[in-house]
């Protein structure tokens, strides 16, 4: 039997910085015009000098016109789940279908505590994940009315609405093999980031995906993978990691040519590619670098691999299709 297309889609990650809005703004503003598909944006509410993603997100939906946004990931910790998905599903509607939701179970557990949200052990922190997810799409249900009991959240006759514009997805960010089994019984996308996780890894994160997916008698298919990567296009050298500001992702970026990007991100895509992939890359406002957005998020490429048409530009990447068996 054939494969099912591969698609790959493109997008950029932001960092909420809040002296970095009139640059956020306008690299969004670039990446909806250009035709990406995505804008991830971190939430990590710790950070004095970053934005509530859940206010910023809606800001920007509505100065544009067709690009989907998600968290990238939501701390479940300090987000109750019922608020949660009365927001996305809140955000969903008024864009018109352009919000998807990036959950994490919070991995700085000393520093949610000291913002005031219960410190969970790791073990804690997937149950916790696994009734939030529960909880959620109960709340996205036609149900008249919900209840729900378990060790971290309980519904009780709570009443869904308003129904999302369209099936959110809920794109879990895990790392850990019981996170990754939680990812294959119940989530629609794995959102890892490369440089956290090596290759092999996720490599071995997708056998991992796909085997609790079998065991569970889901279509590890219907699993998106999302990616973020983090990197430069062009033939400058990128900054070192230990340049970067906060926000930036472990290891040292990617860079190269467009003719390069194209090819790394077709690998990703050839190898297994189901889903969104999202590629996060240094901060051209930093001071190692002043390229400017228009440069960054133009002269799109496509080619095509499987039978599946996939765009690259510079800014963030993603995936969508048939189910992948590692990274490049």
């Amino acid at each position: 039997m054939a494969d099912k297309p591969r698609t790959l889609e493109v997008g950029i990650s932001i960092i909420p910085d809040a002296d970095s809005l009139d640059r956020n703004r306008e690299l969004v503003r670039v990446a909806d015009e250009g035709g990406l598909a995505l804008v991830g944006v971190q939430d990590h509410l710790y950070q004095h000098h970053f934005f509530d993603t859940w206010s910023l997100i809606p800001t920007l939906l509505a100065e544009t016109k067709r690009i989907s946004f998600f968290t990238d990931v939501a701390n479940l910790p300090l987000r109750p789940p019922a608020v949660m998905a009365k927001a996305a599903a809140s955000l969903d509607v008024l864009s018109g279908g352009r919000f998807e939701l990036g959950l994490g179970a919070g991995g700085i557990p000393d520093v949610i505590a000291n913002f005031g949200g219960p410190r969970r052990t790791p073990g804690e922190s997937v149950e916790a994940l696994d009734e939030a997810i529960d909880v959620i799409r109960l709340l996205w249900s036609e149900e008249r009315s919900v209840s729900f009991q378990g060790s971290y959240y309980r519904l009780e006759d709570a009443r869904p609405g308003p129904r999302p514009a369209h099936p959110i997805g809920i794109w879990v960010g895990a790392f850990k093999p019981r996170m990754l089994r939680l990812v294959g019984r119940k989530a629609d996308g794995w959102l890892p980031s490369l440089g956290v996780l090596s290759r092999e890894e996720l490599r071995d994160g997708n056998r991992r995906i796909d085997a609790a997916a079998d065991k569970t008698g889901r279509d590890p298919g219907s699993i998106r993978r999302i990616i973020n990567v983090q990197g430069m296009i062009g033939d400058q050298a990128p900054p070192r990691r230990s340049d970067l500001p906060v926000g930036y992702l472990a290891g040292e970026p990617l860079a190269g040519p467009e003719d390069w990007w194209v090819e790394t991100l077709a690998g990703f895509c050839g190898v297994r590619a189901a889903g969104s992939g999202v590629a996060a890359r240094p901060d051209p406002a930093s001071p190692a670098s002043t390229v400017r957005p228009e440069k960054e998020l133009s002269g799109r490429r496509a080619l095509s691999v499987g039978g599946a048409l996939i765009g690259a530009s510079s800014g963030m990447m993603g995936w969508r299709g048939a189910s992948p068996t590692g990274a490049p």
